[in-house]
């Protein structure tokens, strides 16, 4: 039982010592990621287009 209260109290200590972000931090992250996913997405969607184009052309 001892070793289960020392654990609480440590993991109580640990999680006081975290800093955690601020509304604008993860608004301005989210958007972020946002941004990048939908580049990504545009060019590998283009590239696709355009092998899918030629191979067809190809064939």
């Amino acid at each position: 039982m001892k070793k289960l209260i020392a654990y609480y109290r440590l993991s109580k200590e640990e999680l006081s010592k975290v800093i955690f972000p601020t509304k604008e931090q993860v608004r301005s992250a989210f958007i972020s990621v946002l941004l990048v996913v939908s580049v990504i997405a545009l060019f590998l969607a283009s590239v696709d287009f355009i092998l899918g184009s030629f191979v067809s052309s190809i064939l």
